[in-house]
C-alpha cells in the first residue's frame, strides 16, 4: 500500500531554498523523500496550515508553483473544529506550539507519516 505523508512547512522550505545547517544537507535530504514519494507514487498531504506557515517566508505565486510541480502527487485535508480544540488541549498540556500539535493530529487523523525538523514532534505521542 502507498504511503502518504504529511509534511511540514520546514520541509518545504528547505526543498525550495536548498538549505543546509551545520552539518546536513537539509535540501538535498527533502529533494530525496520528494523524489522517491513520486518514485513510489505516493502522496503528499497538506493543510491550509502549511500553505499559511509557507506564506511567512513566500509570496503567493512562489507556492503555487511549488505545489504545481508535484500537483500529482498532492492531497488537501481540511482541517475541522475537533482538530483545533484537540490541538489547543495538547498545546496547552505538553507546552508546544499550537501549529505543531495540529500538524501532528492531522497527520494521525489522515494515516500518514509526519514529516517534520521540529523536536516538539518527541513529545506529542498522539
Amino acid at each position: 500500500m502507498a504511503e502518504k505523508y504529511y509534511i511540514d512547512a520546514a520541509i518545504w522550505r528547505d526543498l525550495h531554498e536548498n538549505r543546509s545547517d551545520r552539518f546536513r544537507p537539509l535540501g538535498d535530504w527533502a529533494f530525496e523523500l520528494f523524489k522517491k514519494i513520486r518514485k513510489d507514487k505516493e502522496k503528499i498531504l497538506y493543510s491550509n496550515l502549511v500553505v499559511d506557515e509557507l506564506s511567512i517566508a513566500f509570496e503567493k505565486e512562489t507556492i503555487k508553483k511549488l505545489f504545481e510541480d508535484i500537483s500529482e502527487l498532492l492531497e488537501k485535508v481540511e482541517i475541522k473544529k475537533e482538530h483545533v480544540e484537540e490541538a489547543k488541549i495538547l498545546s496547552k498540556e505538553l507546552k508546544i506550539p499550537f501549529g505543531d500539535a495540529l500538524h501532528g493530529i492531522l497527520a494521525r487523523d489522515n494515516n500518514a507519516i509526519m514529516v517534520t525538523r521540529d523536536h516538539h514532534f518527541e513529545e506529542l505521542q498522539i
